[in-house]
């Protein structure tokens, strides 16, 4: 399908650029096809809302995106968004919350949230006739929640058995050591949850203030996809999200967002010591902010790595020499920081043979690229996995919150694919050899008494 860029009078507008210049109050269509469309609203208050119509399905998706995560948290708030996630499912004046539990689960409909670095997102998946009434419970927990004294008590253990259940977690505590490795006291190298320490200490206080100051109109964006009109989508949220003066109280556009100097890794070796069966390790270096144009490139290059079983790493090193089970490639993208690496978990044994392989890969890739058959089926495998992915009214609703919240722009699925295909090896190997030849970090957690 080929899709056109279009402004609200039909006029060719510049690819997928979201934000410039609408107005409060405005509305536009942003991408246009055979088979739905995109459009965009600004409300009062500075509040965005972006739709995808998506004709032939009988669902609908919606996502609640509030412009912050752990990033923008303080020593003493470590773990505050993540804990005020989970408080806003405990109730409202209008509802308890089990009245809100029971809301979607009356209609089969699926309902949760998750904490990032940068973002927090709400999310519900209905039937198209229950939208309006997911819309309705979303608006109620976002802006009218109670966070009683009780509620944050007993929240707060839940949220120590979570990080009990991550501390168990071989993956979750290696790669929450690279992390921390990686950008020292940084909070970007701050695990999501927080720590025993900083939630046994918050207060119901703090989290109160966090609420009220990053949870306004201005910092959010709802983005819907499904069988929906629009006008009417702008109707629920007017009335879901109106309570309590919350469109009123900040005549502000969003929020603008500035170049920002990539941040730098602290290279080096981190060790822990856990009473796990495997080594898990993950070596990786330097990578790439989210808008650096050599994503697409690094996409292939990741694929072509350790992103499938026919990718360099999982051949090498698990079919042809054995040394472990699980091995991939990974490439993480955060506004002012990226990261690039490999995971593998193994026997202790093995460590040694499975860092001396992955590191030959790396060596071998950066030097002379990947093959004319690699850069094919790569681009293959990112194409279908988009294809595929975007059947979904859930995936499309992610796609169309962060496109709005974090990238200011909206590709459309045509020309995503287009940029991914005109890739070439050149630059894939040029990338290999600049990511690749940086120091490294190392981050190993291996059998032995569990250290704190």
């Amino acid at each position: 399908m080929t899709l056109h860029h279009l402004t609200t009078a039909g006029q060719q507008n510049s690819a997928g650029r979201l934000s410039s210049a609408q107005q409060i109050g405005g509305t536009r269509t942003v991408l246009t096809s055979e088979d739905g469309l995109v459009r965009r609203s600004v409300l009062p208050g500075g509040l965005r809302v972006i739709t995808e119509q998506m004709p032939g399905v009988r669902s609908a998706s919606i996502g609640v995106w509030v412009g912050v995560g752990s990033v923008e948290e303080t020593v003493k708030q470590h773990g505050c968004s993540h804990f005020l996630e989970h408080l806003l499912f405990k109730g409202t004046p209008e509802r308890s919350a089990m009245d809100i539990s029971v809301a979607l689960d009356a209609v089969g409909g699926e309902f949760n949230a998750f904490t990032a670095k940068e973002y927090t997102c709400f999310h519900a998946r209905v039937l198209d006739q229950d939208l309006p009434m997911a819309i309705d419970v979303l608006g109620d927990m976002i802006t009218n929640s109670t966070l009683t004294p009780a509620d944050v008590e007993a929240e707060r253990d839940v949220i120590l058995d979570e990080i009990a259940m991550h501390e168990d977690d071989p993956d979750d505590v290696v790669h929450n050591l690279f992390a921390e490795q990686a950008w020292g006291s940084a909070p970007v190298g701050r695990n999501i949850a927080g720590s025993v320490a900083s939630i046994e200490a918050m207060t119901r206080g703090q989290i109160l203030r966090f609420y009220r100051r990053h949870y306004r109109a201005p910092n959010m964006v709802i983005s819907v996809a499904g069988n929906l009109e629009h006008s009417a989508v702008l109707q629920a949220v007017g009335a879901a999200f109106g309570r309590n003066g919350f469109l009123l109280g900040d005549q502000l556009p969003a929020p603008v967002k500035g170049t920002l100097v990539p941040r730098r890794v602290h290279p080096g070796v981190a060790r822990l010591h856990r009473p796990f069966e495997q080594v898990n390790l993950v070596l990786g270096m330097q990578g790439i902010t989210r808008t650096d144009e050599r994503r697409f490139a690094l996409s292939v290059l990741n694929a072509a790595l350790g992103g499938g079983t026919s990718s360099r790493l999982f051949q090498e090193v698990r079919e042809v020499r054995g040394l472990a089970y699980s091995v991939f490639s990974f490439a993480s993208h955060h506004a002012d920081a990226g990261l690039v690496g490999i995971s593998v978990g193994c026997l202790p044994g093995k460590m040694d043979a499975v860092l001396e392989t992955v590191r030959a890969e790396l060596a071998k890739i950066a030097a002379e690229g990947i093959t004319a058959l690699e850069l094919t089926r790569a681009q293959g495998q990112l194409r279908g996995g988009i294809v595929l992915g975007l059947e979904d009214s859930a995936a499309r609703m992610s796609r169309l919150g962060k496109a709005e919240l974090v990238y200011d722009e909206l590709l459309s699925v045509d020309e995503v694919i287009g940029r991914l295909e005109a890739v070439t090896l050149e630059q894939v190997r040029e990338l290999a050899a600049d990511l690749f030849s940086a120091p490294e970090i190392l981050a190993v957690v291996s059998p032995g008494p569990s250290e704190q």
